[in-house]
């Protein structure tokens, strides 16, 4: 028995394709002509899936779509496989339409849906597995994706705001730069020119520095295009290294003005994801698992192992979260109420919908601080330059004046 993979047309023209197991590639042709499928394409299928199709990581809105899709279909009362296969005819993305097929065939093949997905660990991740099972073992996979997809949505909301707050100074820094090195390489070497035309025999120490950095710019670029990709490189490698991660995650949420942002969206992420976990029926010590390898920060991921750790030793979720020092105390206090009125999950998605609001708050305090702090700092890049070449004329003229 052998595994052939195929593709052929529907009499009403659509595109199919699949994988079929059988002795010959003539047999397959066969079921298909059965199935009334024409143009039939077989060959045979290769081990094992393409590393593009295993390790092809989706679009957060694909997976929205998908997500979306799948409950509004299981919902209707569609069987999975179809679901799957309406899907997958439709898909324009051609990798994620793979994936999609291989899922199905999988399914057909006696497999769980949850057991399906976790073949595609770049694609599907451990809370998207996690809770697919929860919806397959509770026999409410709809509302669980309807879960899951409002979760995926809100969260790259969340990641589209914070992201954008650190790109706006980023941007202005580079522009910065880039309007020095013009002043450097275009404005001053004219005033230098017309200084030594002029005669001036000595100029004052800010204008010689700004002409030093002109004359050696041409000379520091080389050096500069070398360090800059080489600083990248280092600072990316250290961040993969467990120290690393936890020293520049320390330092980034407990930084001035971005800590407290980067502090509420961990806030607003750990108890989104949580809520939507324990109200699928996930037990308390996996789900706080997915949350931490899901948190992003590993100041963060420590805190809420060390919890699961205390919670596995048989203590309450709130007098860890407080030990661990990393979410604000009113977090706590409300996961406190929220656990001993047995509504936690209810509790949990509130603080969410709240620091979501706050992180958004936060964004546009940062955005109109920055933005006169950026003026500021471009204009005292110019007047600077300028004040370091007008020097020597104001000298100038003051030697040519009448005593």
């Amino acid at each position: 028995m052998a595994s052939f993979v195929w593709e052929g047309r529907t009499r009403d023209g659509e595109v199919k394709q699949g994988y079929m197991d059988a002795a010959t590639s003539r047999e397959v042709q066969m079921r298909l002509s059965d199935m009334q499928i024409q143009n039939v394409k077989v060959r045979k299928r290769s081990r094992g899936l393409k590393l593009d199709t295993l390790f092809y990581k989706v679009t957060t809105k694909t997976l929205v779509v998908f997500t979306r899709q799948m409950a509004t279909m299981i919902d209707a009362g569609l069987p999975l496989v179809q679901c799957l296969e309406l899907l997958q005819g439709q898909e324009p993305d051609k990798h994620f339409k793979k994936v999609l097929i291989h899922v199905k065939v999988q399914v057909e093949s006696g497999s769980t849906f949850a057991d399906a997905l976790r073949k595609h660990p770049k694609t599907f991740d451990n809370l998207f597995i996690n809770l697919v099972a929860a919806g397959e073992m509770g026999g409410i996979l709809d509302t669980i994706l309807n879960r899951l997809a409002d979760y995926v949505e809100k969260s790259m909301k969340l990641k589209a705001k914070v992201n954008g707050a650190m790109k706006y100074p980023i941007t202005v820094l580079v522009v910065a730069i880039g309007i020095t090195i013009g002043l450097l390489w275009k404005v001053v070497p004219t005033f230098a020119s017309m200084f030594a035309s002029m005669g001036a025999k000595e100029l004052p120490a800010l204008t010689q520095v700004m002409v030093f950095l002109s004359d050696n710019l041409i000379q520091l670029l080389p050096a500069l295009a070398v360090a800059g990709p080489l600083l990248v490189f280092m600072v990316s490698a250290f961040y993969k290294t467990e120290k690393g991660k936890l020293w520049t995650d320390k330092a980034l949420i407990s930084a001035p003005i971005f800590g407290d942002l980067v502090r509420k969206a961990a806030v607003a992420k750990f108890t989104r994801t949580l809520g939507t976990l324990i109200s699928s029926g996930v037990p308390i010590l996996d789900s706080l698992d997915i949350v931490a390898k899901t948190a992003g920060n590993k100041v963060v991921e420590n805190g809420i192992l060390y919890t699961k750790h205390r919670i596995s030793e048989g203590k309450s979720i709130a007098g860890p979260l407080m030990e661990a020092g990393v979410f604000p105390k009113m977090v706590v206090q409300m996961i406190a109420v929220g656990e001993s009125t047995g509504a936690m999950d209810v509790m949990l998605v509130k603080i969410a919908d709240f620091y979501d609001d706050e992180v958004e708050q936060s964004v546009d305090s940062i955005t109109s601080l920055i933005e006169p702090l950026i003026m500021v700092l471009l204009g005292g890049i110019i007047g600077f330059v300028l004040i370091a070449m007008y020097m020597p004329i104001f000298s100038m003229a003051d030697n040519l004046a009448p005593h």
